[in-house]
Parts: C-alpha cells; sequence; structure tokens
C-alpha cells in the first residue's frame, strides 16, 4: 500500500491507539510495523484471530503481557556457552512469569471448541521448574540470595562472624581512652575494601598499624589497626570465595536455560504475537468494532460505519454501498455537511479492514480486497514547488490515472475544484469516465451540478448527498445514497438574513435548466423527508398491533387456562358424585334383597328413606357451584358504559351495547369485547373521572364514548410545540378516561425539540405513571411510550 494514502487517510494514528493497547516493547514493534495487506486468505485469518481474542477478552476479561522482554542476545550467548549475568537472567524469568501468566489465562472447558490461538497458546512452555530456581537464587541485578546454594550461605554466615569481631576489636579502641585522644573521630571506616580508624597525624606513631590513606588536608590518617589485619585479610579471603560461589551459581543456573533454548525461543516468539494479536482486540473493544466480511467481488457495504478518529458520542454513522449496482459514488452537499468524512470513512475502515483490525460498524459490514487505495483529499498546495492548489490536485490525479487499475479503490475530494467550473467539471466527468471503465470503485466529492447530471445520466454512477437541515442551518451528517444533494446556497443566505429581492435577483441569473434541476432535487428531497415521516409512523403501527396481538393472545391463554380448570375440577367432582351414587345403588340392591324376600316392608322404607336423604345431600353438596351474582338484574339495569363484573371469566369491564331479548349484550374488557348474557354479570361501582359540570350519569356516558372513539396514539408529527402540546394535553385526558393501559406519541425523530417538548410535558401530567423512548419495532427515538397510572 502506497506512504501517501496511509498519512492522507490518518492511518498512523490508528496505529498509535493500537500501540498503546499492547503491553510489551516487543508487541508494541510489532503493532508498530503494522501494513494493510492485499493477500485475502491473509487477511482473513488476522481477522478470525482479532475476533477469537476479543471473544477471550469477552469470557474471561483483559490479558496482559507486561514483562515480555527481547532475550535474544541471551539466548546466543547461552548457544556458544557464557554464562549469563543476573540481569539477563532476571529478564528471562520476566519471560516466562508472562507465559505462566498466559498459559492460565488460556486453560477452557474440554467442550469449548477450538478457535485460531489454540495452537499458539499450547506451544507456549513456562517452565516453571527454571523460573522458580532462577526466582530462588536471584533478589536483584545487584544481590544474590543466601540460599542460592549451601556454601554460599556457609561463605556469607563466615563473613558475618569475621565482620562482627572486626566490629568488636575497633569499638574497644575507640570507646578506649587512648582512642579518644589519638582519634579524629569516633567511626570506623573502610579505605580499600579494609575496615580503618581516622588518627590524628600527631600520633600517627601511637597506633600500630597499616595506613591506607590521609585527609585532603594531611591532618588525618587512615590507619588499619595491626589486631585486626588478619581478620580484614579473611574478608577479603572470603568475598572472594563469595564471588567464585556466586559464579557457578550463574553458571548452573546459565547451563539450566541453555538445556531449554528451543522453548525460550518459542516463547520469545509467540508471546510479543499474541500481544500484538490482544492488542488489536482490545482496540476493537474500545471501538465497539465488529469483523468485516471480506469479498473478492469488490464490493462495499458498511453499515453504520463510524470514523474511529472522532468522538464516538457525537460521530454519526453512515451507510456506504458501492460496487454491486454502481462502480462510481458521486457525494454532493453543502460544506462542513460530512462529505469528506464520508469519503475518509470508507478510505480509513478499508485499511483497517485488510490490516486485520476490526472496524467500527455494525456486524455484517462487508469489505473488498484492493491491492491499492489512492486518495486526493485536502489542500495540497506547494510553495516549495510553486504549485496551485488545482496543480498540485492534478499532480496527484495524474499519478493516480498511472497506477490504478480493476483492483483500486479511488477516493477524490472536491475533484476539478481550483479552476474555472466549466472547465473543471469537464475534466473530472473525464477523469471519472476513465477510471470507471477501467474497473476501479471510486468515490468523489463534488459541488458540480454537471457531475451530478452525470451521475444521474450514467448506468454504473450513482449520486449521494449529505443531508443538510435548512431550517437549522446545520448540517445531519447522513449519507443519503441515490440522492443528489442541494448547495442550498439561496435558502441558507436567506435564512441567515439577505434581502429577498437579492436572492431574486441572483436566481434570474441562472438559466432555467439549473433552475429547473434545483427544483427537481427540491421536490426529491421533500418526499424522501415525507417517505421517512410516513415509514415512523408506519414503524409505531406495526409496533402498537404487536402489542395488542400479544396482550390478546396472553389474554386468550389466560382464559382457556381458567377454562381449562374450571372443567377438570368439574370432572373430578362427577366422577366422585358417580362413584358415591354406585355405592348408595349398591347399598340399595343389598337392602331389597335382604327384606324383600321376608316382606319387612318396615326396614326397607327406612332404607329407602336413608337413600333419598343421602342422595340429596349430595345433590346440595357435590354439585358444581358456580359463581352466583348477588342479585338478580333486570336487562333495563344495564346502560351503556355501567361498569360490570364477568363473574364466569373474574374480569371487569364496562357495557358496550345494551341487551337484547335473550338478555344477551356486549362487554368491553380492556381490548377484549365478548357477548355475555346478564345472568353471567354483576354490576360493580367503579370510581368515575368526574368532569366539572357533570353528572355522575354523563360521566359513565363520557368514558364509553372514549372506550369507544379513542385512539391507542397520537400522531404531533409537523406541529409546532405549542399546537401540539395543546392537543397532546386534550388526547391525555380523553385516553385516561377512557382507561388505556397506555398509548403512543408520535413525535418524530427531527431536531428533538418536540421531543423534549413532549416528555418534559409528561413529567407533569399527575396521572402518567411512566414514560419511555420506543423500541426498536415501536418506532425508536421517533415515538414515546406513556403508561397511565
Amino acid at each position: 500500500m502506497n506512504e501517501k494514502v496511509l498519512k492522507t487517510l490518518e492511518y498512523y494514528k490508528i496505529i498509535k491507539m493500537l500501540e498503546n493497547q499492547a503491553g510489551s516493547e516487543p508487541g508494541k514493534k510489532l503493532c508498530h510495523a503494522l501494513v494493510p495487506s492485499a493477500d485475502i486468505h491473509t487477511i482473513k485469518e488476522n481477522q478470525k484471530q482479532t475476533g477469537d481474542a476479543l471473544s477471550r477478552i469477552w469470557q474471561k476479561g483483559s490479558l496482559s503481557f507486561s514483562g515480555i522482554h527481547n532475550i535474544g542476545e541471551s539466548i546466543k550467548r547461552l548457544e556458544i556457552g557464557s554464562t549469563l549475568g543476573t540481569g539477563e537472567l532476571l529478564r528471562i524469568d520476566s519471560l516466562l512469569k508472562v507465559a505462566l501468566r498466559v498459559k492460565t489465562f488460556s486453560r477452557r472447558d474440554d467442550e469449548a471448541e477450538r478457535d485460531s490461538l489454540d495452537d499458539m497458546f499450547e506451544a507456549i512452555e513456562p517452565l516453571t521448574n527454571l523460573k522458580n530456581d532462577i526466582e530462588r537464587c536471584i533478589i536483584s541485578e545487584d544481590e544474590i540470595a543466601d540460599d542460592a546454594s549451601a556454601n554460599l550461605k556457609n561463605i556469607r554466615r563466615q563473613m558475618k562472624i569475621t565482620n562482627d569481631r572486626v566490629h568488636s576489636q575497633l569499638s574497644s579502641l575507640i570507646n578506649s581512652q587512648s582512642g579518644h585522644t589519638y582519634l579524629q573521630d569516633a567511626l570506623i571506616t573502610m579505605r580499600d575494601g579494609r575496615y580503618c580508624v581516622p588518627v590524628k597525624q600527631e600520633y600517627r606513631g601511637n597506633v600500630n598499624g597499616i595506613i591506607h590513606d590521609q585527609s585532603s588536608t594531611g591532618s588525618t590518617l587512615f590507619i588499619e589497626p595491626a589486631a585486626v589485619v588478619e581478620l580484614n585479610n579473611k574478608l577479603r579471603e572470603l568475598e572472594g570465595k563469595e564471588a567464585d560461589e556466586i559464579q557457578i551459581i550463574l553458571a548452573n543456573l546459565s547451563m539450566a536455560c541453555a538445556e531449554h533454548i528451543y522453548e525460550l525461543k518459542t516463547d520469545m516468539k509467540i508471546l510479543p504475537k499474541l500481544d500484538f494479536i490482544f492488542a488489536k482486540a482490545s482496540l476493537a473493544k474500545e471501538m465497539k468494532a465488529s469483523m468485516p466480511e471480506f469479498n473478492d467481488q469488490r464490493q462495499i457495504n458498511i453499515k453504520k460505519g463510524r470514523h474511529p478518529l472522532l468522538d464516538p458520542k457525537k460521530v454519526v454513522p453512515i451507510d456506504i454501498h458501492l460496487g454491486k449496482d454502481f462502480n462510481l459514488l458521486i457525494v454532493t452537499g453543502p460544506n462542513t455537511g460530512g462529505k469528506t468524512v464520508s469519503l475518509k470513512t470508507v478510505g480509513l475502515l478499508t485499511l483497517m479492514g485488510q490490516a486485520g483490525l476490526h472496524i467500527p460498524a455494525f456486524e455484517g459490514s462487508k469489505l473488498a480486497v484492493f491491492k491499492e487505495v489512492f486518495a486526493d483529499i485536502g489542500d495540497e498546495q506547494s510553495i516549495e514547488q510553486s504549485l496551485s492548489t488545482f496543480s498540485a490536485h492534478m499532480v496527484n490525479t495524474v499519478n493516480i490515472l498511472n497506477q490504478a487499475d480493476q483492483d483500486s479503490l479511488v477516493l477524490f475530494d472536491e475533484l476539478g475544484a481550483g479552476t474555472d467550473p466549466v472547465e473543471g467539471a469537464a475534466l473530472g466527468i473525464s477523469i471519472l469516465t476513465f477510471l470507471k471503465n477501467i474497473g476501479s470503485r471510486i468515490m468523489a466529492t463534488t459541488h458540480y451540478s454537471e457531475l451530478k447530471l452525470f451521475a444521474l445520466s450514467t448506468e454504473g454512477v450513482q449520486n449521494a448527498s449529505c443531508e443538510f437541515d435548512v431550517e437549522t442551518l446545520r448540517p445531519t451528517y447522513r449519507l443519503l445514497i441515490g440522492v443528489p444533494g442541494k448547495s442550498n446556497a439561496f435558502a441558507i443566505s436567506s435564512k441567515l438574513g439577505l434581502p429577498d429581492y437579492i436572492i431574486e435577483d441572483a436566481k434570474s441569473h441562472i438559466d432555467s435548466d439549473n433552475e429547473q434541476f434545483e427544483d427537481v432535487l427540491s421536490e426529491i428531497e421533500r418526499q424522501r423527508i415525507q417517505i421517512e415521516k410516513d415509514q415512523e409512523t408506519i414503524a409505531v403501527y406495526k409496533s402498537q398491533i404487536k402489542s395488542l396481538k400479544r396482550d390478546y393472545e396472553l389474554k386468550t391463554e389466560k382464559l382457556n387456562e381458567q377454562r381449562d380448570k374450571i372443567l377438570n375440577k368439574a370432572r373430578e367432582e362427577a366422577v366422585d358424585i358417580l362413584k358415591e351414587a354406585k355405592e348408595t345403588a349398591d347399598e340399595a340392591i343389598k337392602t331389597i334383597n335382604k327384606y324383600g324376600k321376608s316382606g319387612n316392608t318396615r326396614e326397607m322404607e327406612k332404607s329407602r328413606s336413608n337413600v333419598g336423604a343421602k342422595l340429596k345431600k349430595n345433590q346440595v353438596g357435590s354439585s358444581i357451584k358456580a359463581a352466583k351474582p348477588k342479585k338478580a338484574y333486570k336487562p333495563s339495569d344495564f346502560k351503556l358504559g355501567t361498569g360490570v363484573k364477568v363473574l364466569s371469566m373474574n374480569l371487569n369491564g364496562t357495557v358496550a351495547s345494551l341487551p337484547n331479548a335473550a338478555g344477551n349484550l356486549t362487554v368491553k374488557m380492556g381490548i377484549l369485547n365478548s357477548k355475555v348474557n346478564i345472568r353471567d354479570l354483576e354490576i360493580i361501582d367503579e370510581p368515575d373521572i368526574k368532569a366539572p359540570g357533570l353528572t355522575r350519569g354523563s360521566t359513565g356516558k363520557i368514558k364509553m364514548n372514549k372506550s369507544m372513539n379513542i385512539k391507542t396514539e397520537i400522531n404531533l408529527i409537523g406541529k409546532t410545540v405549542d399546537e401540539a402540546i395543546s392537543q397532546l394535553d386534550k388526547y391525555l385526558d380523553d385516553a385516561y378516561i377512557a382507561h388505556l393501559p397506555q398509548v403512543y406519541v408520535i413525535h418524530g425523530k427531527g431536531t428533538g425539540a418536540l421531543r423534549n417538548a413532549v416528555q418534559n410535558h409528561l413529567k407533569k401530567c399527575s396521572y402518567v405513571k411512566s414514560y419511555r423512548t420506543g423500541e426498536h419495532g415501536e418506532g425508536g427515538a421517533g415515538a414515546t411510550v406513556v403508561e397511565f397510572k
């Protein structure tokens, strides 16, 4: 990939972000050297590794690779039999610590499916015994542990004993009466590694010993007393033995490392690579990025792509597709509308994807593999080369035309700008036509109307525009493919206060063809906005229908369950009654057989009376007890809007139609209308919401009328804030009186002013229990769902 496009599209800023995710210097170097690949198999493998690392991070958390050092030089010294120093051994120990940490992190359940990282994890060797030996022997680069060997421990014990004896001898000298006289200071010092005392020059003959040094003034001599000379000699001898023993320890540790040169090389190779892979995964997590799907048909389809260098809280996602229905996309629209950002987003996401990085876009986004990406973006004026802006752009364009082919992605910003508009537009059309004919994929931004017409009239070329809200004089940064953009110069100027007579005079200088073309664009824009509003409304309706269907199904299921319970209970009671009847019949037959032959009619009559009493008892106690109303009602007792309880369903509702001759009427229970006989009803008293000046009876009629006519949603799109709030207030009162559990307020997305006004009003409504923004399928941010108390 050419160096110029990497700088132009700010690819190296992404690489810097990637380096910050790596935990080791070797890992950072791999990140720094990352460049896009043009081999689809390599790209897919790298993307898979990034995806698998990201999955492991989501499952087990982040993994630190801090502590990896480049031990290549140490390995070379081991190969030739050299002894390593303490610093080199500690760096090997640090590498093995990371290896152990990574190995532990890699462990998963046996049922877990293998991924692209398993082979690398399995090849890592922590060499735990070697690591433990190094840590046991070496405390720091300057200190070897006493327990490194038994001999070293013995030598250091003897050194301590000898040191104590030296200090004892010298302390007795310092603390003696003569010591106070002879010594310059009452302290013990070291000269050339031997213990001495500072003696005054005039008393040098009074202290028997070896002079090792004197002060700069010559007034103090540093003398090693004869009493400690042998002890000092012994200390020097022990120090030599200590150094020799340390060399033996280091040699043994080096030999142990040499036995595992292959494993150390493997760890040194794999760990930085894993650090690099997990850095890519951590960057993907930070960007909320996803794995793109790559194809070799040179097709791009980015879903909700975000420029990774812009503030993620402010950047507006864009949808871009190129290479399937058209190979050339011409983006138009006003300045600061987001055209250049859209251009850079396509180029930068392409470079990131081919480098094995996930892209900040929705799942299922597709990218093509390009051998080269070319970009002519920004002010290329060069004072050193004495080139104008147009000349500099043209130099770049010439280079692109000489190198581009069918495997190239070409990005032009303001193609043909910087010269006469007529000539610039003509050059732009010719350049784009050439690149299109050789099979390149091209995306270009422009202000020229000629290029818009070229896109409309040429096969394989498509218009796009960056949406601009003329009312607020702000861009929305949405990219609309298939819609040519307007400059909106007249509309913006008018909003900013330019007199109408100047605007009208300016319009008179535009030829009729251009004026008609702008009118067509205005009509297309108006129709597009209206279609989007209609789609929002349809989405809300769909959501309401889905919600109503779900409620109906739940209530139907509940009714079926209640019916099944009643039937099962009735069956059980019927079985009990039949069982008892059989027992009674058997008993009666036995009595008849016993007393019939003897003619004892008195006993038979007594038995008959007992059977009758038992049957009467069963008839009363074992029958299915259906709920009955507290009193019998007449058809005239029921009026429209009367509150009733349906006993068989145990549900409350209101009378929606008067009883017919058979006593059947319609009861409305929420969204459910059911035909019920008055024998299955009980009139209940529900608190009425009274309006001023209305009687109890008239309130019931109002509730009935609201229940029959009120809708579950209100559409406020296109209304001013004052109009909308006035209509909303009345609608909420009606909906609450009608006992609707929840309603939908459709206000559209727009600038958000109407949505904020609606939600601020809902906060003040005492009978509103809660409200929320619509979910996917309920209108999203274009609707608010209100629930009543």
